[in-house]
């Protein structure tokens, strides 16, 4: 049988250095890795506190204060603004208006989107180019496309394309953005939101047929199954509903949050024809100057749209299983 010796002090010293020296590289990395680590991220959250979370918070504070041609509260009035707010009529005749425009844009945007994604799923060759055709659009401007739309494609004049093609078939020109009766101006404003974010949510849908798991096809072919409605139907929409959900929820959301196409195409005496939430509190604030009233309706807008994003994905089961 084989005795364990007991190391020598020289040994000991030496067994102490390494574990001291790897101790050491250990934390030089650490330091390194938290160094590249804040480096990437504080940047990032830097800008979050300074244009997101300080703006907020004092948007909250301005709510509550009486605030005309100043940031700075000159005192504070409770919930006065809140009242004042949801007492006028303009404002709750805005969400009037967004209803409407929500009413066109997202089941609209819902259809477009899936059938692009359904027809651009089952490309063989060229997927990717034609993911990026129709995911091309989402880059441009929103400012921009509405003025295209605007001075290009639905100008009032014989010049505008729009109008060009009517004039084919011998139909008078149309004040696309100025008429009230009947209100062609919705028109423009639904076909330029679509051109603009149906390729978002065409990717989003993409991506949930992609995750589809193919054996399910298979066997619906081998039971008797035809491609084509039947198992669009039965497998494809229903494994979709998360992604259905997740574009139904954002469409709600970006028509709550509607102004570009709204203030572009609409600019001037034209602007009465349709006023969205956002373009009404924007003539409050900056217009009209009264910083607390606009603070207080935009809070409001905002719980509105959590309440309703809430009860939406409560009611449509968001999250839960498939």
């Amino acid at each position: 049988m084989k005795s364990l010796s007991t190391p020598s002090n020289s040994e000991v010293l030496t067994l102490r250095n390494d574990k001291k020296e790897r101790i050491q590289r250990t934390r030089r990395i650490n330091q390194k890795t938290a160094l590249a680590f804040w480096s990437f991220v504080a940047p990032l959250i830097l800008g979050l506190i300074v244009f997101f979370y300080i703006p907020i918070i004092w948007a909250v504070v301005l709510s509550f204060a009486d605030a005309r041609a100043t940031i700075t509260p000159t005192h504070f009035v409770g919930l006065q603004n809140y009242i004042e707010m949801l007492n006028d009529r303009t404002f709750t005749g805005t969400l009037g208006t967004f209803t409407v425009f929500a009413i066109f844009i997202v089941p609209t945007t819902f259809i477009f989107s899936l059938g692009l994604a359904l027809l651009v799923n089952s490309v063989k060759f060229g997927q990717g180019f034609f993911r990026s055709v129709f995911f091309l659009p989402t880059a441009c401007s929103y400012v921009l496309a509405s003025v295209v739309w605007r001075a290009s494609l639905f100008q009032g004049t014989f010049y505008g394309i729009a109008n060009r093609i009517l004039y084919l078939f011998h139909i008078d020109p149309i004040a696309w953005t100025s008429s009230p009766t009947p209100p062609w101006f919705w028109l423009v404003l639904v076909t330029v939101r679509l051109w603009l974010q149906v390729g978002v949510y065409m990717i989003i849908f993409i991506a949930g047929l992609q995750d589809i798991p193919r054996e399910l096809y298979e066997a619906a072919y081998v039971d008797g199954a035809r491609r084509g409605w039947q198992t669009f139907s039965a497998i494809t929409f229903p494994l979709l509903r998360n992604a259905s959900i997740s574009v139904l929820l954002l469409n709600v959301i970006a028509a709550f949050q509607a102004f570009d196409e709204f203030f572009n195409i609409l600019f001037g005496g034209n602007a009465n024809l349709a006023r969205t939430p956002l373009i009404y509190l924007y003539q409050v604030a900056l217009n009209n100057q009264d910083y607390g009233l606009g603070s207080a309706g935009a809070i409001i807008l905002t719980i509105i749209i959590v309440i309703f994003t809430l009860i939406q994905g409560k009611f449509l089961g968001f999250g839960t299983r498939d």
